[in-house]
């Protein structure tokens, strides 16, 4: 199994004929994602790399009898219109790619997904893949590095750095070890599936032995992983790494989300409490592949 997405979700994008989707979709369709149309008003009738365009995504939900997911590759002002126009739609899943989404707006789509059951990732984020499945948004860059770089195993990854989340799987990969579903949650301060979520859905996918955890100065994602581990709800294995060691109050680590305000969200805080709940935490990013593969070995004993 895998999470979010797999070979079988029915997946439109948003945005398809400008140079983002263009590229995405030659991407998308290549690793073997079920891509069955693409949205740009006033396009309709056209086709981008084999993929139809229609003017909306109703157009679509209504030819296709419902579309799983969405990849939004759009202006950020552009963001809101889109994400409700697909959530509307019946859409359940959205991934909103552009960073710089104004924060009101990403509350919006919060508010409509909530009302319709709707989920999204993002925005600010390089998406997810479900390994040797479907990738929805733009992990790998292009297909033949993505089958190369990333193996089927028990592993599943989720991380705010888009950079960190190709190349810490990259990393395992190169140390021999197999991945479920790759996320990179985003890196602003406001987004819809948190590290928290994401560690759920690990928690119930049966081919997900161990997760993997890239974390970040600022938010409480991590620590809310903590309390899940501590109360049970999450008994699988997570090694994490938290960047922005040095990082002070005030300072912005990276991205939008990861910003020290006072006591909260501090790089000391967010380890003691994974330590304190019973998670792997590495000091050193190079040291997760070793670890990842000390832990497997130990639960299989």
């Amino acid at each position: 199994m895998s999470i979010l997405i797999d070979e079988n979700s029915k997946v439109i994008i948003q945005g398809i004929t400008g140079r983002e989707g263009r590229n995405r979709s030659k991407l998308m369709k290549e690793y073997g994602t079920n891509v069955i149309g693409g949205v740009t008003p006033g396009k309709g009738g056209q086709e981008v790399n084999g993929v139809p365009v229609f003017d909306t995504v109703a157009e679509i939900v209504e030819k296709y009898n419902g579309i799983d997911a969405s990849a939004i590759f759009v202006p950020a002002p552009l963001v809101k219109d889109a994400a409700i126009e697909a959530i509307v739609a019946g859409v359940k899943l959205l991934l909103i790619v552009p960073d710089r989404v104004p924060i009101h707006d990403v509350l919006e789509i919060a508010q409509y997904a909530k009302e319709c059951g709707a989920k999204f990732i993002g925005p600010n984020t390089l998406g997810i893949l479900s390994v040797d499945k479907a990738v929805l948004g733009m992990i790998g860059g292009k297909a033949k590095s993505a089958k190369e770089w990333f193996k089927k195993g028990n592993v599943g990854v989720t991380s705010r750095s888009g950079g960190i989340t190709s190349a810490m799987s990259y990393y395992l990969g190169q140390n021999g070890i197999g991945l479920t579903t790759i996320v990179h949650v985003g890196g602003d301060s406001v987004i819809g599936l948190p590290h928290n979520e994401i560690v759920k859905l690990f928690q119930k996918d049966p081919e997900t032995k161990l997760i993997v955890m890239f974390g970040e100065i600022g938010s409480s994602q991590e620590e809310k992983v903590a309390e899940l581990i501590k109360n049970g709800e999450v008994t699988k294995p997570v090694v994490a790494y938290i960047g922005g060691k040095g990082a002070k109050s005030g300072t912005r680590f990276s991205h939008a989300g990861a910003i020290v305000e006072g006591n909260k969200g501090t790089y000391a805080g967010k380890v003691k409490a994974l330590k304190e709940a019973g998670a792997y935490v590495v000091d050193s990013f190079l040291d997760i592949p070793k670890v990842v593969k000390e832990v497997n070995k130990e639960k299989s004993e």
